[in-house]
């Protein structure tokens, strides 16, 4: 653990910083928007306008804005570093996620609008043109198809029931066909006067984010995880059962330390054995890596993850990443607060292990349903121990008729957060756990008046 403390103004001025980019990123997105209306006023108007042109003039500018999202929607699913830095792989997912149903609706309404814009021109009933399009030669007949495909993936993607009912191996491939619709409606863009038409003065700018989207995804997702795999040749080491349902799983390579891991990271593990080479898995470091080790820890929450507790020793291992804001580098106040329950302990204990923390600087609470739960409670003990950091230790069930994060014990004593964290309006509150837990642990603290941008939450994402 550092002991060099950073000053307040540095973390103020590193978080606004951060504030700012978010704020440039967000701009460029709006940007994009209001480029598809001023190429459109000024190259795609009709040149007559009547009932039927003015129809297909609104579908053309909402297929551009559709199309416009998806794009930023690859983007975002790029794991492009930069944006990873700013904002978080997992929230730049959940911005991903957002914009899949106003696409849908956008394409949707596109070929709605475009088909009953035609059909008043040629004077045919909207089933006949929509027949007459699906098979005519402007290449809409894969467009249709395409359509298909990428109302199967929102739905799938949006609806939670549904998502949870699909393997991840089974979901993974069924998003991926957004790609195969993609590439599907490329012809009929490519169409005369359509947005990639080369003797469009628009397709330009098109183009452009086309390979800025797809390039990302390309480089980011594909050529970049397979050279650091390479590079750094992560063997596993060894594996230690640490509780019934949870390991960790020691890990050796080359030059580890080059990937500038910060403590509270995670990456996307894929360990080459026949049982787990087809399925990636987002696991938080739980120590710091040095030149040649590394570690995670991991429970046996699914058939993958209890696959790849069963690993042996070198067994090869690939690995895209590292991931996540989940790190001192968030913080902007001179306290810290820690809530962490079961495995959601691995990112805080790494993060512990970075900070540099001046005496008594942090509280952290640990949270558990029974003795079977503390993991690596007595490394993060010992860490907080050597910056004089208060450690709370909550054991037991929560009460069943009553919506808190907290052990039935410490309700019927009548806790509050801010009685476990007297400075919270002073600190950054890092909260990692179950996912439904940890939300309930945000609204508490947001509820005792602690401002959004002073609380941390990791989300493990692909």
């Amino acid at each position: 653990m550092s002991t060099q403390t950073l000053p307040d103004s540095t973390r103020r001025h590193r978080s606004e910083r951060r504030a700012l980019a978010a704020t440039a990123l967000t701009a460029a997105f709006w940007l994009t928007v209001v480029m598809t209306f001023v190429l459109f006023a000024i190259w795609g108007g009709p040149q007559r306008l009547t009932a039927g042109t003015a129809l297909t003039s609104l579908g053309t500018m909402a297929g551009l804005l559709g199309t416009d999202l998806v794009l930023v929607m690859v983007f975002l699913a790029a794991r492009v570093p930069l944006v990873d830095r700013i904002i978080g792989h997992d929230v730049a997912l959940a911005h991903h996620r957002r914009l899949g149903e106003p696409a849908l609706y956008l394409i949707l309404a596109h070929f709605a609008l475009l088909t009953t814009g035609r059909s008043i021109e040629n004077g045919h009933d909207v089933v006949a043109e929509t027949l007459a399009l699906i098979g005519g030669p402007e290449d809409t007949g894969l467009a249709y198809i395409g359509l298909v495909v990428f109302v199967v993936v929102v739905v799938t993607s949006a609806v939670t029931a549904i998502r949870r009912w699909f393997s991840h191996e089974v979901w993974f491939a069924v998003h991926a066909l957004s790609y195969l619709g993609i590439v599907m409606a490329l012809p009929h863009q490519s169409m005369d006067g359509a947005v990639l038409d080369p003797q469009s003065n628009r397709c330009v700018y098109w183009l452009t984010l086309y390979a800025v989207a797809f390039g990302s995804m390309l480089v980011f997702r594909v050529v970049v995880p397979i050279v650091r795999s390479v590079r750094h040749g992560i063997r596993v080491t060894s594996v230690e059962r640490i509780a019934p349902d949870v390991v960790s799983i020691h890990l050796s390579g080359r030059r580890l330390d080059r990937l500038r891991a910060a403590g509270g990271q995670y990456a996307i593990w894929r360990f080459w054995t026949l049982g787990t080479w087809f399925h990636g898995h987002p696991v938080s470091l739980s120590a710091v890596p040095t030149a040649t080790t590394a570690r995670i820890t991991v429970r046996a929450l699914g058939a993958g993850s209890a696959r790849i507790s069963r690993v042996r020793p070198g067994t090869r291992v690939g690995f895209a990443g590292l991931f996540g804001i989940f790190t001192d580098a968030a913080r902007s106040r001179p306290r810290l607060a820690v809530v962490a329950a079961g495995v959601g302990v691995t990112p805080v204990r790494a993060m512990l292990e970075d900070s540099p923390l001046s005496a008594g600087e942090a509280t952290i609470v640990l949270r558990g349903g029974g003795a079977d739960d503390r993991y690596l409670w007595d490394e993060v003990e010992t860490l907080a121990a050597a910056s004089e950091s208060t450690v709370i230790e909550m054991s037991g069930p929560r009460p069943e008729d009553a919506g808190t994060w907290m052990s039935a014990d410490a309700v019927r004593r009548g806790v509050s957060i801010e009685d476990l964290f007297p400075d919270l309006m002073d600190s950054d509150l890092y909260v990692c756990g179950p996912p439904a837990w940890a939300d309930v642990v945000v609204r508490d603290a947001r509820a005792a008046g602690l401002p959004p941008a002073q609380i941390h939450i990791e989300r493990f994402d692909w």
